[in-house]
């Protein structure tokens, strides 16, 4: 059978370009000799291409003005066999409609990707690659969606999360999740960067799905199976910064900003001169996620760095159309903030003032439970040293809230009104990528702490009254490190990098010969999960625990109260003991190295943990003795 071709258009943004051309590949069998002109172009070129042998031969194509700068052209295609014989281990299709090699050359340079492109087959220095998102046939009609409030986050990075790093080999991982309570897997950043393995930071071409992981069809299969087994997905997006290499938005139009740059590269115009398709871009690559790939929520990276003057900020913006999306879509569609600002105007409901997102993460939680375990003070853990900080941030969401910090030398952050603001709105953990791979040499809590301080930092992160995050392989204390790596192609690139990250550990004052190079394989190679440490008998008790705290949370009504005022912390700051109470039912910690009386209820115990023997040495009215370093939840009095 042959397919008939069909007209495939093409249109992008170049508002300063005097000329676009639109690149694709001759079809193979090329023509010998090749015709010159090739029929039917207005304007043909034949190059030789920086793409594999197959698509070494390309035609220009020119495309035509419209208003607001954007430029359209359209080639007969389709016809499924996107330019290639096959060599490359695809038929053109991916099991995804039909695909055609395409790129843009603007005023006489190029060919460059699209800004918009869904697939880089080859990487993100060569051509782009259509895909049509909607010729996946979706399972998931039945999916309603999950609210944030109740739920559980599981964070992963798909490269190190199994031995294969794919989107089809986390999916066969899904039962593992359900069974410790998991409601929504995050997935750290997911587009096309630059090289083969990386945390995701480093995207140039937000549309686009690495290729590593399996690409889009693959993306679409993972959030299918996550919904058949009710789970939720939430995708990790950086519209803050772009990668070093690869980003090649600034020759189609003024995409990045001119009032300074972020930690990480030059910001992006999002208030300047022709900022308004700058913005579209990136709003509707929110609605893509959620749209074509059936996501249910974003985590926003590093709002912080989003250099916005605008009356209205694009945080408010993209809620407003994201609150259409999910009336339309009549399922609840979730933001999540990564910020430091301590600030609650970002998830204070619009029609109160604030910008409308769902939640935002708060580091101040890791860094009191941190000190409260480790000890460790250094940097900005310096403030967090009394066991009162910890009290604070359980009972009223930040630490810093109008408080100065050391480590700023400056006042920080602003009170929440625990009056009205729902605790769910923050997302807490006691490990996630960022806390664990920006120490000096990425290690865990297990590589400092014993079993039942693990148990303790659990406890607080699932039975607290935030919405936990877990990150990948903490449910059976998992002693592989989660360090920081790259695999840039260009030696400058990760030789600065490389730099770049001994200049960043300075001020927290971890020793620079002990920070692993980012570019040596071995980085990445440690930073996998080891599942066959689920065989050991250390990590099954911790992996039981989690499940019976995730079965906890989810049977009792008091655990996932969102309201500040039916939370109550004690502590003894001589004697590091800690009482939380959750309505009628409580938790309490003994942090110390010695047994521990601490205030109690009468309730009957439901979970116990002790780094080892029992958790409960002995029980008086009104106190439980306590292990060194357990933890006990008791129920309410009867």
């Amino acid at each position: 059978m042959i397919a008939k071709p069909q007209n495939v258009t093409f249109e992008v943004w170049a508002p300063a370009a005097t000329t676009v051309d639109l690149a694709f590949p001759l079809p193979i069998p090329f023509p010998d000799p090749i015709p010159d002109p090739i029929p039917d172009s207005r304007e043909t070129a034949v190059v030789r291409a920086k793409t594999p042998p197959e698509r070494a031969q390309l035609q220009f194509r020119g495309m035509e003005r419209g208003e607001g700068g954007w430029w359209r052209g359209t080639v007969e295609g389709g016809d499924g066999t996107d330019g290639t014989d096959g060599t490359d281990g695809t038929d053109g299709t991916d099991g995804a409609g039909v695909g055609m090699d395409y790129g843009f050359r603007v005023d006489g340079e190029g060919p460059y990707p699209d800004p918009r492109s869904r697939r880089q087959p080859h990487g993100v220095h060569e051509l782009s690659r259509t895909f049509d998102a909607g010729t996946h046939s979706w399972q998931d009609a039945a999916w309603t969606g999950r609210q944030l409030a109740g739920s559980t986050i599981y964070e992963l990075h798909l490269g190190t999360f199994t031995p294969e790093g794919t989107l089809d080999a986390a999916a066969a991982r899904l039962d593992h999740l359900k069974s410790i309570g998991v409601d929504f897997v995050e997935l750290l950043p997911v587009n096309a960067f630059n090289g083969t393995h990386n945390w995701g930071y480093d995207g140039v071409l937000w549309y686009a799905v690495h290729e590593g992981y399996g690409g889009p069809a693959a993306y679409q299969r993972f959030v299918d199976a996550c919904h058949a087994a009710g789970i939720g997905v939430i995708q990790d997006v950086v519209y803050n910064h772009l990668g070093p290499s690869g980003n090649y938005l600034p020759v189609f139009g003024p995409y990045l900003g001119e009032a300074g740059g972020t930690t990480w590269g030059s910001s992006v115009n999002l208030d300047g001169p022709d900022s308004d398709p700058v913005r579209a871009y990136i709003i509707e690559n929110a609605l893509m996620w959620m749209r074509d790939y059936h996501v249910d929520g974003l985590r926003l990276d590093a709002v912080h760095a989003l250099h916005d003057e605008r009356a209205t900020h694009l945080l408010e913006e993209l809620a407003a159309e994201v609150a259409a999306l999910s009336a339309s879509a009549g399922r609840p569609l979730t933001l999540i903030a990564e910020s430091d600002l301590n600030d609650p105007q970002l998830i204070t409901p619009r029609e109160a003032g604030g910008y409308g997102l769902d939640a935002q993460w708060s580091d101040d939680f890791h860094h009191a439970v941190h000190v409260a375990l480790t000890g460790e003070t250094v940097g900005y853990y310096a403030d967090f040293e009394p066991l009162g900080a910890l009290a604070k941030v359980l009972t009223r969401g930040f630490f810093h809230d109008g408080t100065y910090s050391s480590f700023r030398g400056r006042v920080h952050g602003r009170r929440i009104d625990t009056e009205r603001m729902p605790a769910w709105r923050l997302v807490v953990g006691s490990q996630n990528h960022d806390q664990i791979g920006n120490r000096a040499t990425g290690d865990r809590l297990t590589a400092r702490l014993d079993a039942g301080q693990l148990a303790i930092a659990a406890a607080l992160t699932l039975l607290g009254p935030f919405t936990p995050m877990l990150f990948m392989g903490e449910e059976w204390g998992a002693r592989t490190p989660w360090q920081f790596f790259t695999s840039h192609p260009e030696p400058e690139l990760g030789e600065a990098t490389a730099k770049g990250r001994i200049g960043e550990f300075a001020r927290m004052g971890w020793d620079p010969n002990v920070v692993p190079d980012p570019q040596d394989p071995a980085t990445f190679e440690r930073s996998r999960l080891d599942w066959d440490e689920l065989a050991e008998p250390g990590h099954q008790r911790v992996l039981a625990f989690y499940r019976a705290l995730g079965a906890l949370r989810r049977g009792h009504p008091d655990f996932t109260d969102p309201r500040f005022d039916r939370v109550q912390v004690r502590f003894d700051e001589a004697e590091h003991w800690l009482r939380l109470r959750r309505g009628e039912t409580e938790v309490l910690i003994n942090f110390g190295v010695e047994p521990r009386a601490v205030p109690s209820g009468a309730g009957a115990v439901l979970l116990s943990f002790a780094a080892s023997g029992d958790a409960v040495r002995g029980r008086e009215p009104g106190s439980l003795l306590l292990a060194p370093h357990a933890v006990v939840v008791l129920d309410a009095a009867r």
